[in-house]
């Protein structure tokens, strides 16, 4: 991570106090944040995902990479110090350096979530269900090569988030 912060140390700083708003679901963004110091929280519809403190982490990376409206809210949980590239994309292009840190941490955030999928499946697999859908879901997981997907469901194929 610290490898990430060298390379985007060019960047502006933006400091902002515990509590801010850094990123809103459901907006469009496009900026990429590099976090300096403090901890961040990710949430995704009022549910805490995960609590950042490394120097290092990127945020708003997955809205800026899948051009789309972001998926979770990113809050201060401290005062925060930030590196802010406000057209992710451009700057994702003129630093290949920091594109392929970006997609080393997406693919291990994959292969976290796989490992666990795993797990889960091994327990409870064999149930019916929902739990029995976990086939379904790893396959899509593991063969998935990039056809465009929408955050809708048959339920509810057009949120508004």
């Amino acid at each position: 991570m610290t490898d990430l912060l060298t390379q985007c140390d060019g960047l502006p700083h933006r400091s902002l106090e515990a509590g801010s708003t850094i990123i809103e679901q459901g907006e469009i963004g496009g900026t990429i944040f590099v976090l300096v110091d403090g901890q961040v929280q990710i949430e995704r519809d009022a549910t805490v995902l995960a609590v950042l403190d490394t120097p290092g982490a990127v945020l708003g990376e997955m809205s800026t990479v899948l051009n789309r409206p972001s998926t979770a809210s990113v809050r201060a949980v401290t005062d925060v110090t930030l590196l802010v590239a406000t057209d992710g994309a451009a700057f994702l292009h003129q630093h290949p350096e920091v594109l392929l840190e970006v997609a080393r941490t997406l693919a291990t955030r994959l292969d976290n979530l796989t490992g666990h999928l795993v797990d889960v499946k091994r327990q409870y697999g064999q149930a019916g269900g929902h739990l029995g859908m976990l086939d379904d879901v790893l396959s899509t997981l593991m063969h998935h090569q990039g056809r465009q997907i929408s955050s809708g469901s048959a339920r509810l194929p057009d949120p508004d988030y």
